[in-house]
């Protein structure tokens, strides 16, 4: 017979069990939310997802056109590409990917978004898997994929998830990924004539990339495409803008963005007194 001494021990151990391994959390509802974010382990929801408007993005519009679209298809069903964006840091890539979901989601497409927020890559067969319970359409984003020249296990996973093994993923799940590299990994000139790491083996790295069923670049911007974002972003906020200075602002920091020109809109709605939604 257990007395109440040893059922109040019991009761302790129990909850000192829980704080040391705390019970699953509850599976999300995969049709409740816009978007998600997986952790290597589990998927909980983006409770603030407010993307740029689709229509601020200036300066990028072929490359902004091809996104949409494709992801336009995907969430109506229809046969869509795995997305590499890839270019000079600030240039918009991880923008485009959020305004053109929103964008969708805004006008009736039944889309997810899930960014994963973790550097294990092999865990995205675990996340596959649990997305298979749902019909709904989803991108699976990566942030600032790269490899170093080891290739490894992460990279190698990848490539065949990418390569469209039938229990890697449903058809309706489309993997969006944005990088500084073309190829993902860094290539040197001593690849030509190295005798120890021959054509095949740099083959091998590059195949990563291949697997991207649409490749979109996104480059440096000249002066006028610079002024061009500011005052496009200036607008939509009722600001003033003063190209001079905008301009100035730019090469003070080295660089001519839509990153470089959204920070400069900061600094002018700052000293107006206005917040930015």
């Amino acid at each position: 017979m257990i007395t109440p001494e040893h059922q109040a021990a019991l009761d302790r151990i129990a909850s000192a069990l829980e704080r040391i391994s705390p019970p699953a959390p509850p599976p999300v509802d995969l049709e409740a939310h816009p978007a998600y974010r997986w952790d290597g382990k589990a998927l909980g929801v983006v409770q603030d997802f407010r993307p740029l408007d689709y229509t601020l993005l200036a300066g990028i519009d072929a490359q902004k056109e091809a996104c949409l679209e494709n992801t336009r298809r995907l969430a109506a069903g229809h046969a869509a590409h795995d997305v590499l964006l890839w270019g000079a840091r600030g240039t918009g890539k991880s923008s485009t990917v959020a305004a053109c979901v929103g964008h969708v989601q805004r006008t009736g497409g039944n889309l997810a978004l899930v960014e994963v927020a973790t550097d294990d890559l092999r865990s995205l067969a675990t996340l596959f898997a649990l997305l298979r319970e749902t019909e709904r359409p989803a991108i699976v984003y990566i942030d600032d994929l790269g490899f170093d020249e080891n290739f490894g296990g992460d990279a190698r996973a990848l490539r065949s998830m990418l390569q469209g093994g039938a229990a890697a993923r449903r058809g309706t799940v489309r993997l969006y990924a944005t990088s500084n590299r073309r190829h993902i990994v860094p290539r040197h000139l001593s690849e030509q004539d190295d005798p120890i790491n021959p054509r095949d083996a740099v083959d091998d790295r590059m195949a990563l990339s291949d697997r991207f069923g649409l490749s979109l670049g996104f480059h440096a911007l000249d002066q006028d495409a610079y002024v061009a974002i500011v005052q496009r972003y200036a607008d939509a906020h009722g600001l003033m803008v003063d190209a001079k200075e905008a301009i100035q602002w730019a090469t003070q920091r080295g660089s001519r963005s839509g990153r470089i020109a959204w920070q400069y809109v900061v600094e002018l709605a700052g000293r107006a007194g206005k917040t930015l939604d």
